[in-house]
């Protein structure tokens, strides 16, 4: 039986509504899934973010296998009682770390510049039977592989797991990206193995696409995750230079209507651009992670209904100074019907005060979940294409009803 059941389709798109199935709870979508990479969504409490219509959270494997370790957070009942979240997890499976760590942010990997000097830990080597790195917690070289990967997560006790992969840099070749795919194949069938032998009975197993900007690689990469044991399909891996690149690389992982991958429920790693989403949700994409609305929002940027500004504001720009506007006319998120305006909230990111972080925090979840909900409706309403394009223009979720502050 599918994890995936579909409420509604747009005729017009690969675009689908429904419920991903869990131990803990359905996950309504399209859904947008924030990060609790080490058992947190960053300044917020568990409640706070069920309050505000997520219905799952991830948790990074490979952060919690390294601190505070799955061990102790198994002999506490598991992650969901270990961070007071009741709904459903997914864990990534490392395999991403293994990227980030050897080659730098997708960023730094596709502009040149490699990994950051002075970035803590590093991959010492990566071969068949996994990677051995160096921790940034105490800097002992540790060892990850498909077994351990999995292992860990189910330690954690997530509700769906992702198996082990390599993820490719942007700049590596064809041959490179082709035997790095099979490996990571053969590395998901370990996972798998594992997984019937010792992992939790009602958690499910995402396996990862990779292929990197490649199509046959991708189609590939797809066939080998749907045609497997697998309960969904994880879309992973460098997705190209630009925003074209990559809604043709993912449209290359999210296979017509009526296939046998389509019934399978597909997430998109780490992608979370106001664009990105609708796009993404036209391809067919069933829940999305990503950084980007918690990580502006520690930042002091704020996300609005502006698209040639990216969907930004930087409130400590100088103009905010005596702003006595709120971030957002009509939004229900506490920084705007707090009565904080611009002004104070510019001043509180200048100051480097907390309060400036989980305010600008939670109104950017109140922005994307109210988007991810308008999405899910419009769908089952067959309205799609005009609500995609309102948003496109510059509209705000209904939710909020405003225009941006002046």
């Amino acid at each position: 039986m599918s994890a995936l059941q579909v409420i509604a389709t747009d005729p017009g798109s690969r675009a689908r509504a429904g419920l991903v199935r869990t131990a803990h709870g359905d996950v309504r979508t399209p859904a947008f899934v924030p990060l609790a990479t080490k058992g947190s969504v960053r300044g917020l409490e568990p409640h706070e973010v069920a309050g505000l219509g997520f219905d799952m959270v991830l948790g990074n494997t490979f952060h919690l296998m390294l601190q505070p370790g799955p061990e102790l957070i198994a002999e506490l009942g598991g992650l969901h009682r270990f961070m007071g979240w009741e709904g459903p997890i997914i864990t990534d499976s490392g395999g991403f770390q293994v990227f980030s760590m050897g080659h730098g942010s997708v960023a730094d990997e596709i502009k040149g510049t490699g990994k950051r000097a002075g970035t803590e830990g590093a991959v010492l080597g990566i071969a068949e039977v996994g990677v051995r790195f160096r921790s940034y917690v105490d800097g002992a070289e540790r060892f990850m592989g498909p077994e351990e990967s999995m292992a860990v997560q189910a330690a954690l006790g997530s509700d769906i797991a992702l198996t082990f992969d390599e993820c490719t840099p942007f700049h590596a070749t064809r041959d490179y990206t082709a035997r790095s795919t099979e490996r990571t194949h053969r590395w998901q069938e370990r996972c798998l193995a594992w997984h019937r032998e010792r992992g939790p009975a009602d958690q499910l197993v995402y396996g990862i696409v990779q292929g990197g900007v490649y199509e046959d690689l991708r189609h590939e990469s797809t066939a080998a995750v749907a045609e497997s044991a697998c309960d969904g399909i994880a879309i992973g891996g460098s997705l190209g230079r630009h925003k074209e690149q990559m809604y043709e690389v993912v449209g290359w992982s999210t296979p017509a209507r009526g296939t046998e991958a389509d019934g399978k429920p597909r997430h998109l790693l780490g992608i979370g651009d106001v664009d990105d989403l609708l796009r993404g949700v036209e391809l067919g994409v069933d829940t999305f992670d990503c950084a980007m609305p918690t990580r502006l929002g520690r930042h002091g940027v704020a996300i609005v209904p502006e698209p040639e500004a990216r969907w930004r504001v930087d409130l400590a720009k100088a103009r905010f100074r005596t702003s006595a506007e709120p971030i957002l006319d009509g939004c229900p998120c506490p920084a705007c019907t707090g009565g904080y305006s611009r002004a104070y909230l510019r001043h509180l990111i200048k100051a480097g005060e907390l309060l400036a972080q989980r305010l600008v925090t939670l109104h950017n979840l109140v922005f994307i979940g109210g988007l991810m909900a308008d999405l899910r409706e419009a769908i089952a309403e067959g309205r799609l294409p005009e609500v995609a394009d309102a948003f496109r223009r510059g509209s705000a979720p209904a939710a909020v009803r405003a225009r941006p502050a002046s």
